[in-house]
């Protein structure tokens, strides 16, 4: 990624940001942990995801967007593109 590039998305930020909303240990919420088949996540927790990330970021990810991530690594590809 170019040093021009809108702002980057820090992953452990993201990565702690994500296991505050799902009250896990940060340590839990590795890059390729599933979220569904490792920890759990159900659909109210993937909301509160997506709410704190609305409100950190600035954006909007409408919820068919959401369902396409599985894991962190997806999730931040997801905020990359939407910051662009």
């Amino acid at each position: 990624m170019s040093e021009n590039t809108a702002v980057a998305v820090d992953t452990e930020e993201l990565r702690s940001l994500v296991a505050d909303a799902l009250e896990l240990p940060v340590e839990e919420v590795t890059d390729e942990a599933h979220f569904v088949d490792d920890l759990q996540v159900d659909s109210l927790m993937a909301l509160e995801i997506v709410v704190n990330l609305e409100k950190k970021y600035g954006i909007k990810v409408a919820e068919s967007d959401f369902k396409q991530v599985s894991n962190l690594l997806q999730v931040r590809a997801l905020v990359d593109s939407k910051l662009k």
